[in-house]
């Protein structure tokens, strides 16, 4: 991916909480038949001291990816945060200059790593009791796996593979109109401040964040 130094994220702890944040990611890897991408959610697990980070998650056991990709392939899976469109309507330089153009503003990690699909059933429940608890925990009245009966589950589950990820490398890039100057970067906050779609409002307080001190 290409990273101006101006945009990088390049903080290990700031990249995994992107990740965290936005945990549904597009899986990519090429074979002997090209390109071939899933996208799924992931959960991270954190490795003990000398152990590396992986992501977790699952895919329909009729999905050929895993079929496709051998285990330990490399592969990439890419994760996305807010982004909008950025009109130059907003840049007081088009009122100075009119020397502006459009441009999109948005937040992106790479992880790098190996894949591999585990499918025995002590992995499979553990992975999809991770990623209940993790999007139930912002409900009063949580769902657990266990409120399921457990033959559904294990009819469930054979239906589907596992998708471990064991991360090699982490690439960020966060794009927020940091290359503007600070009167271009004060309108287009404002711009997204009214605008109607909660996507832009939220890259307005990206814009802002990551404004230039």
């Amino acid at each position: 991916m290409y990273v101006p130094p101006l945009f990088a994220m390049d903080n290990d702890e700031e990249l995994l909480a992107f990740c965290q944040a936005f945990p549904f990611a597009a899986l990519v890897t090429s074979g002997a038949d090209g390109l071939f991408a899933t996208h799924l959610p992931v959960v991270l697990k954190r490795g003990a001291a000398g152990v590396g980070h992986a992501f977790f998650g699952h895919l329909a056991r009729a999905n050929p990816h895993w079929q496709r990709a051998a285990a330990g392939s490399e592969a990439l899976l890419i994760f996305s945060g807010p982004q909008a469109y950025v009109t130059p309507s907003w840049y007081a330089t088009k009122k100075e200059t009119a020397k502006v153009v459009p441009t999109w503003n948005y937040a992106v990690v790479h992880a790098r790593g190996t894949v591999s699909w585990p499918t025995d059933t002590a992995f499979l429940r553990e992975n999809l009791a991770d990623l209940t608890d993790q999007h139930e925990a912002k409900f009063e009245h949580r769902w657990a796996l266990s409120d399921a009966p457990d033959d559904f589950v294990a009819m469930q589950m054979r239906a589907i593979v596992g998708m471990r990820f064991e991360i090699t490398a982490l690439e960020g890039k966060v794009k927020m109109s940091q290359n503007r100057p600070a009167a271009d970067v004060d309108g287009v906050v404002a711009g997204f401040a009214g605008a109607a779609d909660p996507m832009e409002q939220e890259v307005g307080r990206w814009v802002e964040k990551n404004r230039r001190r």
